[in-house]
C-alpha cells in the first residue's frame, strides 16, 4: 500500500465556458419577463407603450428620421463612453469590471443582448413608466436599477442615469419608441463587443 496521501483534485468547475449559453438565455428570460410586464401595463392603463401619448399615436412614426436620430445618439454615446474607457483610470476600471460581468461573449451574443435589453428596457422604462412617472423620475429610476455593490461600476450607474435622461428626451420629442431602441441597441451592440475584444 502506498503510504504517500492522494493528490487533491479540483472539483469540477460549475460555471459556463465559452459563449456562457446559460447567461444568454437567464438575460432573455428576466429581458422577456421585463417587456411582458411592460404589455401588462399597456393593457391594464389602456394605451400603447409604443406611443408617448394618444395625439403621439395618432401623428405617427417618421422612420427615417426617428431612426436617424437613433443612430446619432448611439454614435455620439459610443464615442463619449470610448474616450472615458481609454483615457479615464475610473472608465477603464469600469470597463474591467463590466467585462467581467459580462465574460466572453460572442457577436452574436453580442448582438442578441443588445436587442434583447434595448427593446425590453425602453418599453418598459420609457414606453410604460415615462407617461405616469415623468421625464425626470423615469430616469433617475433607469439610473438607479443599473446600481452594482462594486466601486469600479459606481460610474455605471451615472452612465445609466444620463443615457436615462438622453433616451427619455427622445421618447418625449419623437412620441414614440423608435429613436430610443435604435439607440439603445446600438450602444449596447457596440460597446458590449467592446468590451469582450478590449479587456477579453
Amino acid at each position: 500500500m502506498d503510504p504517500r496521501p492522494e493528490p487533491i483534485r479540483e472539483a469540477p468547475s460549475l460555471a459556463p465556458r465559452g459563449g456562457g449559453v446559460p447567461f444568454v438565455k437567464l438575460a432573455l428570460l428576466f429581458y422577456g419577463t421585463l417587456f411582458a410586464a411592460a404589455l401588462a401595463w399597456s393593457i391594464w392603463s389602456g394605451r400603447s407603450v409604443f406611443y408617448a401619448s394618444q395625439a403621439a399615436a395618432e401623428e405617427g412614426v417618421a422612420p427615417l428620421l426617428d431612426t436617424a436620430l437613433g443612430l446619432a445618439v448611439a454614435v455620439a454615446t459610443i464615442a463619449l463612453s470610448r474616450k472615458i474607457t481609454e483615457c479615464t483610470r475610473w472608465g477603464d476600471a469600469m470597463g474591467r469590471a463590466l467585462a467581467k460581468l459580462v465574460g466572453e461573449r460572442s457577436l452574436r451574443d453580442c448582438i442578441v443582448l443588445a436587442v434583447a435589453s434595448g427593446v425590453a428596457e425602453e418599453a418598459f422604462f420609457r414606453g410604460a413608466l415615462q407617461p405616469a412617472l415623468g421625464w425626470l423620475p423615469t430616469s433617475l429610476l433607469f439610473g438607479l436599477v443599473h446600481f452594482a455593490p462594486n466601486r469600479d461600476l459606481l460610474p455605471w450607474m451615472g452612465f445609466a442615469l444620463c443615457a436615462g435622461l438622453v433616451l427619455g428626451g427622445l421618447f418625449e420629442s419623437t412620441g414614440n419608441l423608435v429613436a430610443p431602441i435604435v439607440a439603445h441597441v446600438g450602444i449596447n451592440a457596440v460597446n458590449l463587443r467592446r468590451l469582450v475584444v478590449r479587456y477579453g
